[in-house]
Protein backbone atom coordinates (compact mmCIF):
# COMPACT_ATOMS: atom_id res chain seq x y z
CA UNK A 1 0.00 0.00 0.00
CA UNK A 2 1.29 3.42 -0.89
CA UNK A 3 1.25 6.08 1.83
CA UNK A 4 1.30 9.81 1.36
CA UNK A 5 2.15 12.54 3.78
CA UNK A 6 -0.53 12.56 6.48
CA UNK A 7 -1.60 8.95 6.19
CA UNK A 8 -3.25 6.38 3.98
CA UNK A 9 -4.29 6.73 0.36
CA UNK A 10 -7.81 5.72 1.44
CA UNK A 11 -9.51 8.34 3.62
CA UNK A 12 -10.72 7.26 7.04
CA UNK A 13 -14.23 8.64 7.44
CA UNK A 14 -16.22 8.43 10.62
CA UNK A 15 -19.60 9.79 11.67
CA UNK A 16 -19.74 13.26 13.12
CA UNK A 17 -22.42 15.14 14.95
CA UNK A 18 -25.90 14.10 13.82
CA UNK A 19 -28.71 16.57 13.21
CA UNK A 20 -32.40 15.93 12.64
CA UNK A 21 -34.87 18.12 10.80
CA UNK A 22 -37.87 19.49 12.67
CA UNK A 23 -41.21 17.73 12.19
CA UNK A 24 -44.38 19.67 11.35
CA UNK A 25 -47.74 18.05 12.06
CA UNK A 26 -51.15 19.32 10.98
CA UNK A 27 -54.66 18.51 12.14
CA UNK A 28 -58.12 19.95 12.07
CA UNK A 29 -58.82 22.25 15.03
CA UNK A 30 -60.36 20.52 18.04
CA UNK A 31 -61.34 21.44 21.59
CA UNK A 32 -58.29 19.52 22.85
CA UNK A 33 -55.84 22.07 24.35
CA UNK A 34 -53.01 19.67 25.25
CA UNK A 35 -50.80 20.60 22.29
CA UNK A 36 -51.28 24.34 22.78
CA UNK A 37 -50.75 24.08 26.54
CA UNK A 38 -47.48 22.22 25.98
CA UNK A 39 -46.35 24.91 23.50
CA UNK A 40 -47.29 27.62 26.01
CA UNK A 41 -45.27 25.90 28.77
CA UNK A 42 -42.22 25.86 26.49
CA UNK A 43 -42.71 29.53 25.56
CA UNK A 44 -42.85 30.50 29.25
CA UNK A 45 -39.74 28.42 29.97
CA UNK A 46 -37.78 29.96 27.11
CA UNK A 47 -38.53 33.41 28.48
CA UNK A 48 -36.95 32.37 31.80
CA UNK A 49 -40.14 32.52 33.83
CA UNK A 50 -41.12 28.93 34.46
CA UNK A 51 -40.34 25.27 34.01
CA UNK A 52 -36.99 23.61 33.67
CA UNK A 53 -35.83 21.80 30.53
CA UNK A 54 -36.77 18.40 31.98
CA UNK A 55 -40.44 19.33 32.31
CA UNK A 56 -41.15 20.25 28.71
CA UNK A 57 -39.14 17.75 26.67
CA UNK A 58 -41.22 14.65 26.02
CA UNK A 59 -40.84 11.28 24.34
CA UNK A 60 -43.66 10.71 21.88
CA UNK A 61 -44.83 8.59 18.98
CA UNK A 62 -46.14 9.82 15.65
CA UNK A 63 -48.51 7.26 14.16
CA UNK A 64 -49.55 7.20 10.51
CA UNK A 65 -52.88 5.43 10.02
CA UNK A 66 -55.00 4.54 7.02
CA UNK A 67 -58.72 5.33 6.78
CA UNK A 68 -59.82 2.32 8.86
CA UNK A 69 -57.38 3.13 11.68
CA UNK A 70 -54.75 0.52 10.87
CA UNK A 71 -51.25 1.68 11.79
CA UNK A 72 -49.05 2.04 8.73
CA UNK A 73 -45.96 3.56 10.35
CA UNK A 74 -44.82 4.64 13.79
CA UNK A 75 -41.94 6.96 14.61
CA UNK A 76 -40.66 7.50 18.15
CA UNK A 77 -39.22 10.94 18.89
CA UNK A 78 -36.95 11.36 21.91
CA UNK A 79 -36.87 14.53 24.00
CA UNK A 80 -39.14 16.48 21.66
CA UNK A 81 -40.65 19.91 22.26
CA UNK A 82 -42.78 22.30 20.19
CA UNK A 83 -41.04 25.28 18.60
CA UNK A 84 -43.98 26.69 16.64
CA UNK A 85 -47.77 26.53 16.90
CA UNK A 86 -50.12 27.92 14.23
CA UNK A 87 -53.81 28.10 15.10
CA UNK A 88 -54.83 28.32 11.43
CA UNK A 89 -56.75 30.87 9.42
CA UNK A 90 -60.22 31.67 10.68
CA UNK A 91 -62.78 32.40 7.97
CA UNK A 92 -66.39 32.62 9.15
CA UNK A 93 -67.59 32.47 5.52
CA UNK A 94 -65.87 29.13 4.80
CA UNK A 95 -67.16 25.63 5.50
CA UNK A 96 -63.63 24.22 5.63
CA UNK A 97 -62.06 23.06 8.89
CA UNK A 98 -59.46 25.26 10.53
CA UNK A 99 -56.07 23.53 10.33
CA UNK A 100 -53.70 23.76 13.31
CA UNK A 101 -50.04 22.94 12.92
CA UNK A 102 -47.23 22.35 15.37
CA UNK A 103 -43.52 22.12 14.64
CA UNK A 104 -41.52 19.81 16.90
CA UNK A 105 -37.78 19.66 17.34
CA UNK A 106 -36.22 16.58 18.89
CA UNK A 107 -32.92 15.05 19.92
CA UNK A 108 -33.35 11.65 18.25
CA UNK A 109 -35.91 9.52 16.40
CA UNK A 110 -36.49 5.90 15.45
CA UNK A 111 -38.73 4.23 12.88
CA UNK A 112 -40.49 1.65 15.05
CA UNK A 113 -42.92 0.12 12.56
Amino acid sequence: MQYFEGGSLIPNKSPGRLTFSDVTLERGATEDRDLFDWFQDVAITSSGLGLTDVNYKRNLDIVQQDHDGTTLRRWSLSRAWPTKFVAGEWDNESDENVIESVTLTHDFFELVQ
